[in-house]
């Protein structure tokens, strides 16, 4: 349980990892065409992976498991990294779109 516990909780930081890199990225690519500052969204989105990591690192310490009716548990362990991940999603098609419509 500890084990599959610690990799999910590397797996989540990875990701959390990768958004501050591509908000960094995004955040180049707006300075040089003049977008606004929707990278800000990125970070945003990486900490608010954070909260739910940590939430998750809490619970893993203390070798308590959630109840799946407790409507906090539900929102931090799910709601908050779907949402985080939809919102990083939105963000990085408006930022690197261009990539795709780029035919020669």
């Amino acid at each position: 349980m500890l084990l599959g516990g610690l990799f999910a909780l590397v797996g989540l930081f990875s990701i959390a990892v990768a958004l501050v890199v591509l908000g960094l990225l995004s955040k180049r690519l707006g300075q040089v065409t003049r977008a606004p500052r929707y990278y800000l969204g990125l970070w945003i989105s990486a900490a608010l992976l954070i909260v739910s990591l940590v939430y998750r690192l809490i619970n893993l310490l203390q070798s308590h498991i959630p109840l799946p009716d407790d409507p906090g548990a539900v929102i931090l362990y799910i709601g908050l990294p779907a949402f985080a991940l939809t919102i990083s999603l939105i963000i990085a098609w408006r930022y690197w779109s261009w990539l795709l419509a780029e035919r020669s």
